[in-house]
């Protein structure tokens, strides 16, 4: 009697690059980002409501606020890594987060809308989901890149992160429909428990690396022994090795134009909704549709991209898209263009961009893969943000609006394709010395 299983598999591999060796280490791997993303953006519409309801002309402010907090956490999370064993350390950062969440329920329930001390809650509620996302995420895809090979990475990376864009539908696709019924602070709780299910796939993957790498445990995930080191020598790398140096200007500039782009939605729609709720429900939406391109993309198009284009050739789909999308802004600065250009950009970034660049990491030094890394995704990243913001207000009082600050990016961009390109040759050059070591 044939194997019923072995008809679809062929498939499977044909389309999505999944081998059957695979298949179950894939589908955790789906399921983890699934549950991380859909929690995040059942929230991320709730942050987006807070910074609607202080204003525009305060989001500087809040990005202030978020770097700040991420110079205090970023050591403090490089201490961690260095002193646990990451099959410890992983899961505690998301039930960490668990915590954090259910304790902003009960604030909001103590300060509701209208009352004194609600803008102080969503203040410090935006800068802690600002902190939240970059962690979780970061660590998601250190934890990929130390379970797959660069080969595997090539081929599986999309997929897998299809599963975090299928959790970027569902999570604000429920948060649009409930939100108004049911108030915002409703939708904390469920992203916690959507959270707790990545703790449970954190732990399927940490038994699939102990058995499928057996042999060498003591270089994986499953091992019992802490990457070492000091918690400075991946924040020492950051501004040491160039290939991260270049990440690193890559991140300041993808986040220069994001940002821009945020604070145009920021002050629209505190033009056009009066409520959090309704808010809410508006960024919900964007988020809804961001995902279900992203989605497309990286179940579809990402391993095909890589492997045809190149890593530095693909890295510069988004700058490119970026100068076209600014120049069309630039020329006609109405609201629904900002709206389908952020929902484009950022569809683009989740679905090509994110993916590619964690390939990157793919062959560097396990410390740099979470140390650096991280430091990268979130100090780097969130000072990108800082500098974005104020540099945007700055243009905002020389009297430059929407249309003059569009105009302004598009040379930036034309920075980050050199960038991008530099990236790729790196990336390639080190793959193929890393081959040839292999060999020898």
């Amino acid at each position: 009697m044939s194997d019923p299983t072995a008809l679809p598999q062929p498939f499977v591999e044909r389309v999505f690059g999944v081998r059957r060796d695979e298949f179950v280490a894939v589908a955790w791997s789906f399921v983890y980002f699934f549950c991380v993303l859909s929690s995040y953006y059942m929230l991320r519409s709730v942050r987006e409501g807070m910074a609607t309801a202080v204003g525009a002309s305060n989001v500087p402010w809040l990005f202030s606020g978020t770097f700040v907090a991420m110079l205090v956490i970023a050591p403090v999370f490089g201490l961690i890594a260095s002193r646990l064993p990451r099959r410890i350390f992983l899961p505690w950062v998301y039930f960490f987060f668990v915590l954090n969440i259910l304790a902003f329920r009960g604030l909001f329930a103590l300060f509701p809308e209208g009352t004194e001390y609600f803008s102080n809650v969503g203040v410090a509620f935006f800068i802690w989901l600002s902190v939240f996302n970059l962690f979780v995420v970061s660590v998601f895809w250190s934890f990929m890149a130390d379970i797959y090979s660069k080969t595997q990475s090539r081929r599986l990376f999309g997929f897998i992160s299809a599963g975090g864009s299928a959790g970027s539908m569902l999570g604000p696709g429920v948060s649009s429909l409930i939100v108004v019924p049911l108030g915002f602070e409703n939708l904390l709780p469920i992203s916690a428990c959507i959270l707790l299910v990545a703790v449970i796939c954190i732990g399927r993957l940490k038994a699939w690396v102990a058995v499928e790498h057996e042999h060498d445990a003591q270089e994986t995930v499953a091992s019992g022994r802490a990457l070492g080191g000091k918690w400075w020598t991946g924040i020492a790398a950051v501004f040491r090795e160039p290939y991260l140096v270049w990440m690193a200007c890559g991140s300041v500039i993808a986040s220069l134009m994001g940002t821009a782009l945020y604070i145009f939605n920021i002050e629209l729609a505190g033009q056009y909704f009066d409520i959090t709720d309704t808010r809410v429900q508006f960024f919900a939406r964007l988020d809804f549709f961001t995902g279900a391109l992203a989605f497309l993309a990286q179940l579809l198009v990402v391993r095909h991209s890589v492997s045809k284009l190149g890593v530095g050739i693909t890295l510069a789909l988004m700058p490119l898209l970026s100068i076209v999308g600014f120049s069309l802004l630039a020329a006609n600065p109405a609201f629904i263009v900002v709206a389908v250009l952020t929902v484009v950009r950022r569809a683009l970034g989740f679905g090509l961009t994110k993916p590619t660049s964690d390939m990157l990491y793919s062959v560097v030094p396990d410390e740099q893969k979470y140390k650096s890394k991280n430091f990268i995704d979130t100090a780097i990243y969130r000072g990108g943000d800082l500098f974005g913001a104020w540099t945007v207000r700055g243009m905002q009082t020389l009297g430059l609006g929407i249309a003059g600050i569009a105009l302004v990016m598009v040379p930036v961009g034309l920075i980050w394709i050199g960038l991008a390109i530099l990236l790729g040759r790196e990336y390639k050059r080190r793959d193929e010395a890393a081959g040839l070591k292999t060999a020898a």
